[in-house]
C-alpha cells in the first residue's frame, strides 16, 4: 500500500499512532461494545451456550471493512470465554511448520486469531483444515519412498479469522467457519457514543454537538472517529481552550481537509478525475489508477467500499460511474442537467 493511503487522516488501516491508544480505547465485554447489534447478539448466544455445555466456542469467522472492530471483537470472545488469545496473520504464516509451531503452543480452549485470513498460502491451508475439523495434525517426516505420515493430536480450540475480502477465501476454509459474521459500517449515533466514551477514557473536554461532528465525518467507522478526536484535541488545545465544541470540531476538520460526509482530498480527487477526465463513466478501475497514481488495490480495497455506501460511485460491468450525488458533493454540474438562469 503506497505512503499516500498511509498519511490519510481517514484512512481505516491500521497505522503506528494508532497502536497505544486502540489497546486504552477498546472495549473489553460484550457489555461494554458499541455498535453491531446483531453480530453482537448472535455471539453472545453462542458464546453463553458454549460455556453452558463447557466447550470451546465453534470457529468464528469475522469480514467487513477496516477499521471497524474484528480484532476488537475477537479479544472480546476470548475475555468472555475466559481463555488466552494468540494473534497473527496470514502473511505471517508462511510455511506450515510456522502453523504447526503456534498450533501446538496452545492450551484447551484457547483462541487464535488469525487477522487477514484470506491470505494464507495454500499449503498453509492444507494443514488448517484437519486442525480445525479433527484437532489434529497430519506430519510427513522424510522425503521420497521412505517419507511417513504422523498425527499429532491438538488441544480444542477457537480459530477467529478476520478478513476485509471475504470472496477470497477458498471455499473449503469458508466453510470450516461454524460463525460467520459481517461487521458494517456504524451509524452516526454509535460513533457519537464512542466518541463521547473514548474523550472521557483520554480525558478531553467535549461538547455533544462537538462529538456529534466528529462522528457524522468519520466515515462510519470508530477507528478514524478516535483518530479525528485526537486530532481535533490537539487543535482545540491549541485554539480553542481545549474545549471541543461543533464550531472547534467543524473548524479542526476543516483544517484536516475532512468534509462534511467525510471525504478527503484524495476521495474527492478520484471523483473529479472520473468526472472531469472520463466525462463521469464508465472507466476501468486500471484506467482510474494510472490518472491519479495510486494502485489499482488500494482504490478497489480503500477509496471505494465508503464512495459505494455514500451513493457517490457504481460499479457497472463496463467500469466505474461517478453518480449524480458525486456531482452535487463537488459542486460540478452533470451532462444534460439545465442550467437556472435567475433574472
Amino acid at each position: 500500500m503506497r505512503d499516500s493511503e498511509q498519511n490519510r487522516i481517514i484512512s481505516a488501516v491500521l497505522k503506528e499512532e494508532d497502536l497505544d491508544s486502540e489497546v486504552n480505547l477498546r472495549p473489553r465485554k460484550l457489555s461494554e461494545y458499541i455498535g453491531q447489534n446483531k453480530v453482537k447478539e448472535t455471539i453472545e448466544v453462542f458464546i453463553r451456550a458454549a460455556l453452558q455445555r463447557g466447550e470451546p466456542l465453534d470457529h468464528v469467522l469475522l469480514f467487513g471493512p477496516p477499521g471497524l472492530g474484528k480484532t476488537t471483537l475477537a479479544n472480546i470472545i476470548s475475555n468472555e470465554m475466559g481463555v488466552n488469545i494468540r494473534t497473527t496473520s496470514g502473511p505471517a504464516i508462511e510455511r506450515p511448520g510456522d502453523l504447526a509451531s503456534i498450533l501446538t503452543g496452545l492450551q484447551h480452549g484457547d483462541v487464535l486469531f488469525i487477522d487477514e485470513v484470506h491470505r494464507l498460502s495454500r499449503t498453509v491451508e492444507e494443514v488448517l483444515y484437519p486442525a480445525m475439523e479433527d484437532f489434529a495434525l497430519d506430519i510427513i517426516i522424510g522425503k521420497g519412498p521412505g517419507a511417513r505420515s504422523i498425527r499429532i493430536e491438538l488441544p480444542r480450540f477457537t480459530l477467529i479469522g478476520a478478513t476485509t475480502r471475504a470472496g477470497l477465501m477458498t471455499s473449503p476454509l469458508r466453510d470450516r467457519f461454524g460463525v460467520i459474521s459481517r461487521l458494517d459500517y456504524y451509524r452516526v449515533e454509535d460513533l457519537l457514543t464512542i466518541v463521547a466514551r473514548a474523550a472521557g477514557i483520554l480525558q478531553v473536554e467535549i461538547e455533544h454537538d462537538g462529538a456529534e461532528e466528529i462522528a457524522r465525518r468519520s466515515r462510519g467507522t470508530p477507528r478514524i472517529a478516535n483518530r479525528l478526536l485526537k486530532r481535533v484535541r490537539d487543535f482545540a488545545q491549541v485554539r480553542a481552550q481545549g474545549i471541543i465544541t461543533r464550531e472547534v470540531a467543524s473548524k479542526a476538520l476543516e483544517f484536516l481537509e475532512v468534509d462534511p460526509l467525510g471525504l478527503d482530498q484524495l476521495d474527492r480527487r478520484l471523483l473529479t478525475a472520473i468526472i472531469k477526465n472520463f466525462g463521469g463513466g464508465p472507466v476501468g478501475l486500471e484506467t482510474i489508477a494510472a490518472s491519479i497514481g495510486e494502485e489499482a488495490g488500494t482504490i478497489e480495497d480503500v477509496y471505494e467500499p465508503f464512495l459505494l455506501q455514500l451513493g457517490m460511485l457504481a460499479r457497472t460491468q463496463r467500469g466505474r460511474v461517478a453518480t449524480a450525488a458525486a456531482y452535487q458533493h463537488l459542486g460540478i454540474k452533470m451532462p444534460g442537467e439545465r442550467q437556472l438562469t435567475l433574472w
